[in-house]
């Protein structure tokens, strides 16, 4: 059995050691105080000014309770409303009767006809106007530093939100303090709003909404958190619903759950989630879905600025964290392209900063088109279509918005995995950007070609009225029979291309800049194959060309290099150097390709360099625009060429008449190493 006296402690030696000390303690401390202390002996033995003080204390705070108890609170009306009106510069009154009751475990106040007005840019129009309001607080919270609210009655408020194309803000009474962030409320058990009214004007966006908010409690349809609301955004209809359950029994660590949409300008936003803590519009996590017409939209709704685009569908999560709005593992379609990826929206200072990172499994060349200001068509079949936005021409003429550009700064990166089928066969694309008070730097803008590859970098810099960019690319090893059709089957030219565009000047889209750009532009074959026809052709050697493209030959010729060297100023591109040196011509070329008109007019002169008995002594014209040039030769020279001919045949003797035709062959291999290298 087990021994009691062992398995507890000793209780007499705690008797002993401990409690009977610190009771002869307690017991002499108490007799010191009897003697000693004089308020201990005022209480237990009171003279007269003691009678008399505690007499006037208790008439004091019996006369407070009586004057709190009668007390008109409205007598403080006009001092609340004078000092608010001065310390927030704008007028605030108490226009109705004003009560509170503070002898409760939850006091409360009630206000009526309470009126803010606006400030003075827009005196005209009062921030908020409301009939009646009330509202509660708990006492034993409040005392250690918590506010708890079990009731906020509100009827019929109007709030009247006015903001200016330069960032003014009539809601902010306090437009000097440093931005709070996001509204922060304590928590509200119960919050009932009655014929609650919103207006909404928006001018740096151009966008006017008047919504109607009610706060109902119940079960039944009507019961929760309505707000609708009907405008206009750019002149166009735009609508917004948010929907929430009633606001009874809300608790701070109990999500509260919304739905929401927002249409306008061809786009519509979906949102359903939560907010994670009641009353703290900072924190939310919801199921965002977007579609419209073009994501360059976005901003007139949102105020971040997105690159043209064709329709589009993408859902993700929407996450808020303060001032930081995350929309992670989105997903879904841009035109005919896929796209997914995360985005993040910081406010760093009084700026906007955006970072995304995007990602395509399979790219349609077009939809990358229309982010370059391209016009994007959708064909009945659904297929995405993109132009230049002008009937015949090549370049986009979409102008950037640079206000948008100024607004913002951020990081982009975009990668496709794979690119759809294309004339220009591209495989991949890698394309970075970082946009930093009104300079958008493009590096890298990468294509990865079947074979080569195209890279590069731009600058444009937003600042002015009309943007001043620049441009620096290289080509590396596209197949030239990629650009040139092969004819019966056979290669026209084949060989790799190096070439390289450097340009810069102004101009608000690719069109503009291009017509008024300088710099240089090149294009180099170091070495390659071409149908020997098209070889012979090139010094117009009839029988040698002719005879050889009507057989069918397709025997090839080398070429020993090729090189197109362009000065450009004004957008006017001038050959400085133009070769094209085969094994029986040697071509040489001049003229101009205006940029800003999309034309050319270039000429080739070709030299043979081994005989060739009838040879028409006329330069190849290339003239036309770019889409569809024109080759023919110079008619005038043919006629005299001919004449020639016919008039020595007439005057020493038929045969001679051919002499005009016959070329020696004096053509020497051109320097194809000093050519390439002054071109690069």
């Amino acid at each position: 059995m087990p021994n009691p006296l062992k398995d507890h402690p000793n209780w007499l030696a705690v008797r002993d050691r401990a409690l009977v000390p610190a009771g002869a303690w307690a017991r002499e401390r108490h007799d010191w105080v009897r003697a000693n202390d004089p308020v201990y002996t005022s209480l237990r033995r009171p003279g007269r000014p003691e009678q008399i003080a505690a007499g006037v204390t208790l008439a004091l705070i019996a006369a407070v309770a009586v004057f709190l108890l009668l007390f008109d609170w409205n007598w403080f009306r006009g001092p609340i409303g004078g000092w608010a009106s001065a310390r927030y510069d704008r007028e605030i009154e108490l226009q109705g009767d004003l009560d509170v009751k503070l002898f409760s475990w939850t006091p409360s106040a009630r206000i009526r006809d309470l009126r803010v007005g606006g400030p003075d840019w827009a005196s005209e129009k009062d921030t908020l106007t409301v009939d009646d309001a009330v509202a509660s607080v708990r006492l034993m919270p409040l005392l250690s530093g918590r506010v708890e609210m079990p009731l906020v009655e509100i009827a019929r408020p109007q709030v009247v939100l006015i903001s200016t194309a330069d960032g003014r803000q009539s809601w902010v009474l306090d437009p000097d303090k440093p931005d709070a962030g996001p509204m922060k409320l304590p928590p509200i058990n119960r919050l009932v709003i009655r014929d609650g009214q919103v207006f909404l004007d928006e001018q740096g966006r151009n966008i006017r909404l008047n919504a109607t908010v009610n706060a109902r409690e119940g079960s039944d349809q009507t019961a929760g958190f309505h707000l609708e609301g009907r405008g206009t955004i750019n002149g166009t209809p735009l609508t917004l619903e948010v929907r929430g359950g009633p606001f009874i029994n809300i608790r701070r660590d109990r999500p509260y759950g919304f739905k929401a949409e927002l249409s306008g300008v061809g786009t519509t936003l979906t949102a359903d989630g939560s907010i994670t803590r009641p009353f703290d519009l900072g924190h939310f996590n919801a199921t965002l879905g977007l579609r419209g017409r073009d994501l360059a939209d976005l901003y007139l709704l949102t105020g971040i600025t997105t690159p043209n685009t064709p329709p589009y569908r993408l859902n993700g999560t929407l996450t808020r964290s303060d001032n930081v709005f995350t929309f992670n593992d989105f997903s879904g379609r841009v035109g005919s392209s896929d796209l997914s990826g995360d985005l993040k929206v910081d406010r760093v200072g009084d700026r906007r900063r955006v970072e995304a990172d995007l990602y395509s499994r399979l790219l349609d060349i077009d939809d990358l088109a229309s982010v370059l200001g391209g016009t994007p068509r959708v064909t009945a079949s659904g297929d995405t279509v993109v132009t230049s936005g002008a009937p015949g021409k090549l370049l986009p003429d979409a102008p950037l918005n640079v206000e948008r550009l100024r607004v913002m700064d951020g990081t982009l990166t975009y990668r496709a995995a794979q690119v759809k089928r294309n004339e220009l066969d591209v495989r991949r694309v890698n394309l970075g950007a970082r946009l930093k008070d009104g300079v958008l730097n493009l590096d890298p803008v990468a294509f990865d070609f079947n074979r080569g590859e195209l890279d590069g970098t731009a600058r444009i810099n937003a600042n002015s009225k009309v943007p001043y960019s620049t441009a620096d690319f290289r080509l590396r090893g596209y197949p030239l029979e990629s650009i040139i059709p092969a004819r019966n089957g056979a290669p026209t030219v084949t060989g790799r291309a190096i070439g390289r565009v450097k340009l810069e000047g102004p101009g608000a889209s690719i069109h503009d800049f291009a017509a008024n750009s300088k710099g240089t532009l090149s294009l180099v074959v170091p070495q390659g194959q071409m149908r020997a026809a098209f070889a012979e052709l090139l010094g117009i050697n009839v029988t040698a060309g002719l005879g050889r493209l009507l057989s069918g030959d397709t025997g090839t010729s080398e070429i020993r290099c090729a090189v197109a060297d362009f000065t450009v100023s004004g957008g006017t591109a001038t050959a400085r150097t133009f070769v094209i040196d085969t094994t029986p011509v040697l071509a040489r070329g001049s003229g101009t390709i205006n940029l800003g008109a999309e034309t050319m007019n270039l000429r080739i002169d070709g030299e043979t360099k081994s005989p060739r008995l009838i040879r028409l002594w006329s330069p190849i014209n290339i003239t036309g625009p770019l889409t569809a040039p024109r080759i023919g030769i110079d008619k005038a020279a043919v006629v005299g060429q001919v004449g020639l001919g016919t008039v020595l045949g007439a005057l020493i003797n038929p045969l001679v008449a051919l002499l005009p035709f016959v070329d020696p062959g004096l053509a020497k291999d051109a320097n194809c190493g000093a050519l390439i290298s002054s071109a690069r």
